[in-house]
C-alpha cells in the first residue's frame, strides 16, 4: 500500500510508477503535487493508493503527525517505516473515512442536482477468481465485504432455506414410541409431542458474523448495507469481543474446515481479512479502480455547509451575495446581545444572522488578509440586506415580510452584533476522534474593523473570530450521513459558537444594563445626548423595552498605555453621565437576563405615605457665582446632587412667601428634577448686604438659614414639569403630589387648593443677582 499526501512536493521519479500519466499532474522543475484526495488502484504495479488531506501537513515544518516527512512514508508496508502501528492504523482507518465521505458528497450532488465534476469515479473492487494481491487496506476489505452482500443476494437465500427445512416438524416414530396419549372424543392425543433436534449448523454461524460484520460497518461508517436475516446479531460488547479481543479469529479458525463450497470458502477469507485485517483475499483487478475528488476543499466546504448551515432563509436572502461573492456558511440562531431562557420559544426577533467561512489549510496556516476582508464585505451585504427590507426603496410590507427583526434599533440607533467567525479543520496530537471545538491556537485570533475604537454598536464594528474544529470528528459524522446524529450536532455547535463568540465580547467589553430611573424619558435622554452614547448602547431586550445595554471597551486589553488613558477617561464620563438618568448594572456576559438584577419599572400611580407638615422648594443651581464665590456653589450642588446635605446649614437668598413655621421639609430641585427631600430640624434668620443690579447695596437684608436633617427619597426620580420658578414656595402635601401626577403624565388632582402656582417671574430676576448656597464652617 502507498500513502501520499495532497498538495506535497514529491520527485516525480517516487510516484510516477503509481500514475501511468505522470505529465496529467504538471511535474517541474522535477518535482510534482497531487491534486487529488481518496483512494485508488494501480491494477498494473498491483498497488492500492491512499491520498490523504493536507490537513495532517504542519505547514510549518511539512510533517505528518508533527513527526515524519511525507516522503519517508509513501511505502507503509516497507521494511523499517518509521510510522508506529498505531500511526499505521490511524492511516488505514481515515482513509475509510475519507472514501466514504467523498461517495456521500459524490450521491448528495447527483441527489440534488449539483455540480460533482471534481469527483473522479471508476468502479469499486469486485471479488473474483482472479489472481490474489493483498488487500491489507482496511478500506479493501470494508468495500469487499460490502459487494459480496451485493452481489450473492440469492445465495444467501439458498443457504437459509436449507439450514431450516424440516426444522418444527414432529416425530411421530419418537413421539408415539416415548410420548404418552390420552384419548378425547375417541381421538388419540399426544401432550408432548418429539421434534426433529436442531443440530449446531456451521453455515449459520458463518452467516451471522457476516451480517454482524456489515451491521457494524453500516453503524460506525455509514455504510449503506440491507440485512434482509432475522439472526441475532453479534452487537455492542458481544461484537468488541469479536473484533479487540481475538474471539473473531479464534472462531473463524475453529469452523474453517466446516465449508467445502467456493462461495462459502471465499466468504470465510472475507470475515477473516476483516479481523485480521492483513489477509489475502481474492480480488479482481483487471483494471484501474478510483474515487478521488479534486480540489477537495470544496468537499470540505460542503461538509461543514451540512452539519452546521441553513439551506433555506427568507425574504430571497442567498449566500450568492448581489456583488457576486458567495458565503461559505450562513444560519439564524439566537442573538449575542440577548440571553433567550430555555424554555423560552426561538423568535425572529431573538436571532440573528450567523456568516462563517470555512478554511482548508495544512495545520498552523495563517488566514490571509484577503480571506479577512471579504468576510467583512460579507458581513457589510447581510447589514444592508436588512436595513433595505424595513428602510429601503424597494421595502417589504410588514405582512409580506418574512422577516420580523431589524439589525438596526430605531430608540438608540445602534446595530446588532453579527457573529462572523472562521471555521478551520485540525488533527489533535493524539490523533481523536472526539467532538472537540477551540478557538484557534494561531495568534491572530480574532480580527477588527471599526472606525472607533469605543463603539461596539456600530455599523462599521465587525468581528470576526477564528475556531479550530476537529477534523476527524467532522469528517466522520459527515460520512455517516445520519441524519439525527447531524441534527444534534448542529444545534450544539451552533451554541458553542454562540458562547465562544459571546465570551470574547466580554474580554473585550464591559457590559451593562440599564433601565431609566423614575421620571426620566428615556427616548428623549437618549435623543439629548446622541452624540455622547451613539455606538455604545443597543436595546435588544424585547421582552422588556425598558432595559438598555451599554457596552465600553475594556481599558485593560490595551497594550499602549496613552489608549488605555483615553478609553479609561471616556467610560468614566459615559458612566457618570448614564447613571444621572438610568439605574446600572453591570452584566458579566451577554448571556445573562438582566431582568431579575434591575429594579422592576415604575408604577403607574404614586403612593406616598402621609406626610404632616410642608415642604420649602429651593433651586439648586449648577453654574452661578454667589456670595461666598463659586467654590461654596460647586458644594451646594454636589452635596444635594449626592443627597449628602444632611447636617449642613442651607442658605435662603430670597425670603419664601407663605407661613415660613409651617415648614417641616426642604425639598431641592436639581437639574429641573425632584427625587427626594430633608428634614428641616432648625430654620434661623440671617442678614446679607444686598446688590440690586442697579449698583446700589441695600445693608442688613434678611435670610433664611436652614440646619438641613435627615434625607428621604421619592419612589422615583420625577423631571417633567418641574421648573426653576417652583423655587422659594412652601408647598402642601396634596400639591407635592399633584406636581408627581402631572409629571409621569397620567393626569393631575383637579383640586384648586393644590394647584402649585408658577410666579410670573423667574426667581431673582426681581432684584438679586445673588445665589443661595451653603454656609462653610
Amino acid at each position: 500500500m502507498k500513502l501520499l499526501i495532497e498538495e506535497h512536493d514529491y520527485p516525480v521519479e517516487s510516484v510516477n510508477k503509481l500514475f501511468p500519466n505522470i505529465d496529467e499532474l504538471d511535474p517541474i522543475d522535477g518535482m510534482v503535487r497531487v491534486n487529488y484526495v481518496g483512494y485508488y488502484y494501480h491494477a498494473a504495479e498491483g498497488e492500492s493508493v491512499f491520498i490523504l488531506p493536507k490537513v495532517v501537513l504542519d505547514a510549518t515544518d511539512g510533517r505528518v503527525f508533527g513527526r515524519h516527512f511525507p516522503e519517508e512514508i509513501i511505502d507503509l508496508e516497507a521494511d523499517g517505516s518509521p510510522l508506529s502501528k498505531k500511526e499505521r492504523e490511524f492511516i488505514y482507518g481515515l482513509a475509510v473515512w475519507v472514501y466514504r465521505a467523498i461517495a456521500v458528497y459524490r450521491e448528495d450532488c447527483k441527489t440534488s442536482g449539483r455540480d460533482h465534476t471534481i469527483i473522479r469515479h471508476q468502479n469499486i473492487v469486485r471479488q473474483g477468481k482472479g489472481r490474489k494481491r493483498t488487500a491489507n487496506t482496511y478500506l479493501d476489505i470494508l468495500l469487499s465485504l460490502i459487494d459480496f452482500a451485493k452481489q450473492n443476494r440469492d445465495w444467501f437465500m439458498f443457504v437459509m432455506k436449507n439450514i431450516h427445512s424440516g426444522f418444527n416438524k414432529i416425530n411421530w416414530t419418537r413421539t408415539i414410541a416415548k410420548s404418552q396419549m390420552v384419548v378425547q372424543d375417541e381421538a388419540p392425543v399426544y401432550l408432548d409431542p418429539v421434534n426433529k433436534k436442531r443440530m449446531v449448523n456451521f453455515d449459520e454461524e458463518l452467516l451471522v458474523i457476516f451480517f454482524s460484520i456489515l451491521n457494524y460497518i453500516h453503524e460506525e461508517y455509514g455504510f449503506p448495507v440491507e440485512i434482509n436475516v432475522n439472526y441475532e446479531l453479534l452487537t455492542g460488547r458481544r461484537f468488541e469481543q469479536y473484533l479487540n479481543k481475538g474471539l473473531g479469529i479464534r472462531r473463524l479458525r475453529q469452523i474453517k474446515y466446516k465449508y467445502f463450497s467456493d462461495k462459502a470458502l471465499e466468504l470465510w477469507d472475507l470475515c477473516f481479512a476483516f479481523f485480521e485485517q492483513s489477509k489475502q483475499i481474492r480480488i479482481a483487478s483487471q483494471m484501474n479502480e478510483f474515487l478521488l475528488a479534486k480540489n477537495f476543499n470544496i468537499v470540505f466546504e460542503t461538509m461543514i455547509d451540512e452539519l452546521i448551515g441553513d439551506h433555506t432563509f427568507p425574504d430571497r436572502l442567498n449566500k450568492k451575495q448581489e456583488d457576486g461573492k458567495e458565503v461559505d456558511h450562513l444560519f439564524l440562531w439566537d442573538s449575542l446581545t440577548r440571553a433567550r431562557q430555555p424554555e423560552e420559544e426561538k423568535k425572529g426577533d431573538h436571532m440573528t444572522y450567523y456568516i462563517g467561512d470555512s478554511k482548508y489549510y495544512k495545520q498552523k496556516n495563517r488566514i490571509g488578509r484577503e480571506s479577512v476582508a471579504k468576510q467583512f464585505t460579507y458581513a457589510r451585504n447581510v447589514i444592508q440586506w436588512n436595513l433595505n427590507l424595513f428602510f429601503g426603496e424597494d421595502a417589504e410590507k410588514s405582512d409580506r415580510r418574512e422577516t420580523d427583526f431589524c439589525l438596526r434599533d430605531e430608540v438608540t440607533e445602534g446595530y446588532n452584533v453579527i457573529p462572523n467567525f472562521f471555521i478551520s479543520g485540525m488533527v489533535p496530537p493524539d490523533l481523536n476522534y472526539r467532538d472537540h471545538i477551540e478557538e484557534t491556537r494561531k495568534k491572530a485570533k480574532t480580527h477588527v474593523s471599526r472606525q472607533y475604537v469605543n463603539r461596539l454598536f456600530d455599523r462599521d464594528t465587525l468581528l470576526v473570530t477564528h475556531y479550530d474544529v476537529n477534523f476527524l470528528f467532522v469528517l466522520s459524522l459527515y460520512a455517516r450521513d445520519n441524519t439525527m446524529q447531524k441534527r444534534q450536532w448542529r444545534d450544539k455547535v451552533r451554541n458553542i459558537f454562540r458562547d465562544k463568540i459571546r465570551t470574547e465580547l466580554s474580554r473585550r467589553y464591559k457590559f451593562h444594563a440599564m433601565r431609566a430611573k423614575p421620571g426620566i424619558d428615556s427616548d428623549q435622554w437618549l435623543k439629548k445626548h446622541f452624540a455622547d452614547i451613539i455606538g455604545k448602547v443597543f436595546a435588544p431586550y424585547t421582552e422588556d423595552k425598558g432595559i438598555i445595554a451599554l457596552a465600553l471597551s475594556d481599558p485593560n486589553i490595551r497594550e499602549n498605555e496613552h489608549d488605555r488613558d483615553l478609553i479609561e477617561t471616556e467610560n468614566a464620563r459615559v458612566l457618570a453621565l448614564v447613571d444621572t438618568a438610568f439605574d446600572r448594572q453591570e452584566l458579566p456576559n451577554l448571556a445573562t437576563d438582566p431582568r431579575q438584577l434591575l429594579p422592576p419599572p415604575a408604577s403607574m400611580t404614586t403612593e406616598l405615605p402621609h406626610i404632616e407638615g410642608k415642604f420649602l422648594t429651593c433651586l439648586v443651581r449648577k453654574e452661578e457665582s454667589g456670595e461666598d464665590g463659586r467654590k461654596n456653589i460647586a458644594k451646594l450642588y454636589q452635596l444635594f446632587y449626592n443627597h449628602e446635605a444632611e447636617g449642613a446649614t442651607y442658605v435662603m437668598l430670597n425670603m419664601p412667601g407663605g407661613d415660613i413655621s409651617e415648614a417641616k421639609y426642604l425639598l431641592p430641585l436639581i437639574d429641573n428634577t425632584i427625587d427626594g427631600y430633608y428634614d428641616i430640624e432648625r430654620i434661623s434668620f440671617g442678614t446679607r448686604t444686598k446688590i440690586m443690579k442697579d449698583g446700589q447695596s441695600i445693608p442688613n437684608y434678611p435670610t433664611l438659614r436652614i440646619k438641613v436633617g435627615a434625607y428621604h427619597p421619592l419612589d422615583r426620580r420625577y423631571t417633567e414639569g418641574i421648573v426653576p420658578r417652583m423655587a422659594n414656595q412652601i408647598w402642601s402635601y396634596s400639591q407635592l403630589r399633584n406636581v408627581m401626577t402631572k409629571s409621569k403624565g397620567y393626569g393631575f388632582i383637579v383640586d384648586e387648593e393644590n394647584i402649585v402656582s408658577e410666579p410670573e417671574t423667574e426667581y431673582g430676576a426681581l432684584e438679586s443677582t445673588g445665589s443661595d448656597y451653603i454656609e462653610c464652617i
